[in-house]
């Protein structure tokens, strides 16, 4: 039976974000025509539903196959559709729906332990908005989903793959390309940026165009092959 997304907020589960990743039932291929899959973030979650912020929205009705380190691979069928985010009913193994239940109840008292940190020398931290605007040298718009930040660089995920190397913009940060991976690409920024301020830096709302000299910031970047870029 589909629920709505009004009536999951108002269900029993556990809000708590977990990077995952996902591919369509319509078959999305990259230009070596290998299946793409694309990142994704889970922001609330029961042993049956789970609302998910993504790049690429599904159409109601169309079934998915998606992982999440936490919780294991699960196929399920979009329910529900929001600018950025689905809502998916899972498909699963009634043992693998009492796993899920028992770790969702552990994940839920974890987040009250505030002893866990992150001691890397740049802590990536999930920014509180997850949708932007990437622009490419040609001053192309596309639509992306960050996945997470640090004051070095972003992990991305969009339609468009860039390959190693392409100069870009990510909202008012400008880099380069530096790793690919099946579910997006990682960029090193070429001014390492101020943790604090990175939200207001990166986000722009996929409905605007953004509105700083990206397209010549990233052309100076193709003229200057000796940037600082990881």
């Amino acid at each position: 039976m589909a629920v709505s997304v009004e009536r999951f907020l108002k269900q029993r589960a556990v809000n708590i974000a977990v990077e995952g990743s996902y591919s369509l039932q319509r078959r999305w291929y990259d230009s070596e025509g290998r299946l793409r899959t694309f990142a994704c973030r889970s922001t609330r979650v029961s042993p049956f539903r789970m609302l998910v912020d993504v790049p690429v929205v599904g159409t109601v009705g169309e079934r998915l196959t998606s992982y999440f380190q936490e919780f294991g691979e699960f196929d399920g069928v979009i329910s529900q559709t929001m600018p950025g985010s689905f809502l998916i009913d899972m498909e699963m193994t009634a043992a693998h729906r009492a796993r899920l239940a028992d770790k969702l109840a552990w994940l839920e008292k974890k987040l009250s332990d505030e002893t866990v940190q992150d001691t890397r020398a740049d802590a990536r931290v999930i920014p509180p908005a997850s949708h932007s605007v990437l622009t490419l040298a040609d001053g192309s718009l596309h639509r992306c989903f960050i996945i997470d930040v640090s004051p070095s660089g972003a992990r991305i995920s969009a339609e468009t793959q860039p390959p190693i190397g392409t100069p870009l913009a990510i909202g008012a940060c400008v880099g380069r390309v530096v790793r690919v991976f099946d579910a997006g690409f990682a960029m090193k920024f070429v001014d390492r940026q101020n943790i604090d301020d990175l939200t207001r830096l990166i986000i722009v709302q996929p409905r605007h165009a953004p509105v700083f000299p990206a397209e010549d910031r990233a052309d100076a970047l193709v003229a200057e092959p000796s940037a600082q870029c990881a």
